[in-house]
This record gives structure tokens, sequence and C-alpha cells, in this order.
């Protein structure tokens, strides 16, 4: 579709641009010949009457055709540059449109797929209870129970993808006013155990939105460390910190650590989706604010949020 597509922008700009060559092209050449006219009144005027016809009209006719031709391979010559010019414009117009799609087409592949994995626990189990002729009152407690389980799993995966979707392409209704980074801190700590310097520090943001970011990143060090590891919240000067002594991320998931859906090695046999980062990262950019994250394999991560 896109290479189509490619195509048909190509011949668009390509149309547009010989439009313009020719009509320049035009005003040149009436240009050329007019000074050729000019120049032959001229000395018509200058010379004694026997001498008045100093320009052959063949000459004349042959400087003309000979302009038309210099015109014309000209012409050609930007054809085939310009082709190539809009082969490659029409493709570089073209990338993030591409890239959307390929993107949504990946979050809605994503997407259902998490949705089906409880959708299949929910249906076999309610299926398989059907089936049995001997459910005990007991039985069936265990089973809803346990459906419950994958339906706020679901859910819970459904916030995840309203945040994403609120936070993603620009701001939206989130309204900015004069935020305290150590306020925000303390609330998305709450009573969890954490190790903190905290220092007074005023950004322009949202207090909702950066409590879920430091939330999320509070979260994720407790969840990839182990009971014994240490976690520290820091802030001063525009920067706010979340360092823990936990597991660490390889050099080959730390480029991928804030896409949707991306979740390393390690972090497969814990809950979740994938998304927490994606939504913090979305969260960052609003702001216009850089999350940078420094990790190191058993030795821990420290990720940063950087307000310019």
């Amino acid at each position: 579709m896109f290479k189509e597509a490619r195509i048909k922008l190509t011949l668009y700009y390509l149309v547009i641009m010989m439009i313009i060559n020719v009509f320049f092209s035009l005003i040149i050449y009436r240009g050329a010949t007019s000074e050729l006219r000019r120049i032959e009144s001229i000395q018509h005027l200058r010379r004694p009457a026997p001498f008045k016809v100093v320009i052959e009209p063949e000459i004349v006719e042959e400087t003309k055709r000979r302009i038309a031709f210099a015109l014309v391979y000209l012409n050609i010559f930007i054809l085939g540059i310009a082709g190539a010019g809009s082969y490659l414009l029409a493709g570089k117009t073209l990338e993030p449109i591409k890239k959307n799609m390929d993107d949504q087409k990946d979050f809605v592949s994503n997407a259902s797929h998490e949705l089906r994995t409880p959708l299949t626990s929910l249906k076999t189990e309610i299926e398989v209870a059907l089936r049995d002729k001997r459910l005990s009152l007991a039985d069936a407690k265990n089973i809803i129970k346990s459906n419950l389980e994958e339906v706020n799993k679901m859910q819970s995966l459904s916030n995840y993808l309203l945040n994403l979707n609120k936070y993603q392409g620009g701001n939206g209704n989130i309204i900015f006013t004069n935020v305290d980074l150590k306020k925000v801190a303390l609330v998305a700590i709450g009573k969890n155990n954490i190790k903190t310097d905290l220092k007074k520090s005023f950004v322009n943001g949202n207090e909702k939105s950066l409590v879920e970011l430091v939330k999320i990143l509070i979260d994720n060090a407790l969840k990839y460390s182990g009971e014994d590891s240490e976690i520290e919240v820091k802030v001063s000067d525009g920067t706010l910190e979340v360092k823990d002594n936990g597991a660490g991320i390889s050099k080959e998931d730390l480029p991928h650590i804030f896409d949707r859906f991306f979740r390393g090695d390690k972090s497969r046999s814990k809950d979740g989706y994938g998304l927490g980062l994606s939504i913090a990262k979305q969260i960052a950019d609003v702001h216009g604010a850089k999350l940078a994250v420094e990790s190191r394999l058993k030795k821990g991560s420290t990720f940063k949020l950087l307000f310019s």
C-alpha cells in the first residue's frame, strides 16, 4: 500500500515541478527571443541604409532553435533529478505515517493478545464447571473467585490502555500548574518503606500525572528488587531520581524498556503488561521532561526524570 502511495506522491511532485519548470522555461525563451529582436532593431537604427540587415534571419531562427533545445535538455535533466528527489521526499513524507500505522497495528495485536489470555482462562473454567454435574458450592465459589481475578486483570489492562491513550500525542486537557516535586514524591511513596533525600523543587506540570509517573517507577523498583533491596528516591533542582539495587536491566533490553508491551526476559515471570514505563515516558514527554535510565545487571537501576 505504501509503495503505491509513494509512487503516486512522487508523480504528484513531478507534475508540480514540471509545470513550474515549463512556465519558467517559456519565460526564459520569450525573454531570449525578445532580446534578439531588440538587438536587431537597435542595429537597424544605428546602421546606414545600405547596411540595415546585419543579422541574417536564418541565424536568428537557428539561435531560437538552439535556445529551445537547450531548455528542453535542461528540463529533461531537471526531470531526472527531480524524479529521484521526489521519490526520496515522498518516502520521507510517508515514513511517519507508516510508522504510526505499524505502531497502531502492533498495539492492537499486542492488546488483543493480552486480552485473549484472561478471556480464554475465563471461558475454559466456566465450560469445565458447566460440564461438572457434581459441582459443589465451595467449588463454584472458587471458580468465581478465580474468574474475578481474571476480570481484575482485564480491568487493569483497560486502565493502562486508557492512560496510554490519554497521554499519547500531546497534553490534551491536562492543566499545568507550579508543582513541587518533593510533594509529588511523598504522595507517590505513600506508606512504602523507601529511603528518601527530598528537597523542594518546583516545576511546571500536572501534579496528578507526575504522581502517577513516580508511582510507576517506584512500583517497578519494588517489583524487580528483592526483599532486602534498598530503594531510594531523590529530588533536587528539577530532577527526580528513583534508584534501586535490584536485578537490573540487560544491555539488550535497555533500548526497548519504554516500548509498549515490551517485557524483558527477567520480567516475564512477573505480573504486568509492559505498559507502565511506556505510560511514564508519555507523561514525561507531555511535560517536556526527559526520562532517562542507567542500569547494570545484578547492580540495579536508576531512573531520572529531568526537567529543563
